[in-house]
């Protein structure tokens, strides 16, 4: 698409609004939940052979799981995009005059005086009426639009790369306080994918940083207890 005369090419956040969540809730599920099952398996004294193991599953159902939810969660999105689109064509053949109103009555709203609501909605009917529809009464544009595949991959990619870290440690640590090495490990990475979705999203970090950490905190306690409250090693 060329750049407008005078036009600055800025760019805004909403744009990665589908990728970037699905990243960041990949990466701090992966993190979270295989942290919290290497603390709990720990806690119940586990060997490292049965932790590895353990692990490792998690990491494949986990990956997996966040693919297959997201792709059907944001298949569902582009279902209702798609039925929007095909009724809104088929009333822009229909009914042309009605849908024309329509789109003057939306820009009434938006501070417009009819005259000058009628002129821009002729205008952007002519140049692609469709369009002017979807983006002014539904929301829909093509910068975020559903797509269902990309969710999926990068969803998967992100858990898989956030569960990594804890995976790695238990793999090489020798002796004891493993759970407390896990703990520290995952709190600081935590709060960094925290503060750094924070910043891409135009957020504070350490508001998006104290968040993520919370919760993190809590899943990690809650795995450690239960494990001490069985202290059964998996066989």
């Amino acid at each position: 698409m060329a750049r407008l005369p005078g036009a600055h090419g800025e760019r805004h956040r909403n744009t990665h609004a589908g990728w970037l969540r699905a990243s960041v809730l990949g990466a701090n599920d992966g993190l979270i939940s295989t942290s919290a099952l290497l603390v709990g398996i720990a806690a119940a004294s586990g060997t490292p052979q049965s932790i590895l193991l353990a692990v490792v599953a998690g990491l494949t159902a986990g990956a997996l799981s966040m693919a297959a939810g997201e792709y059907v969660s944001v298949s569902s999105q582009a279902d209702t995009e798609a039925a929007d689109t095909a009724k809104e064509t088929r009333e822009l053949a229909e009914m042309p005059d009605a849908e024309l109103s329509e789109l003057t009555h939306i820009y009434m709203q938006r501070g417009l005086d009819r005259a000058l609501a009628q002129q821009v909605a002729v205008a952007l009917t002519a140049h692609d009426a469709l369009g002017a529809h979807l983006r002014d009464e539904l929301g829909i544009s093509e910068g975020t639009a559903a797509r269902p595949v990309q969710a999926a991959l990068a969803s998967a990619a992100a858990f898989s790369l956030g569960a990594l870290p804890p995976i790695l440690l238990a793999w090489q640590w020798r002796g004891a306080g493993l759970s407390l090495a896990i703990t520290v490990v995952t709190l600081v990475m935590l709060a960094a994918l925290g503060g750094l979705a924070a910043r891409l999203g135009g957020a504070p970090w350490a508001k998006g940083a104290l968040r993520v950490l919370c919760w993190g905190a809590l899943a990690m306690a809650a795995s450690a207890g239960i494990g001490r409250l069985f202290g059964v090693a998996v066989a």
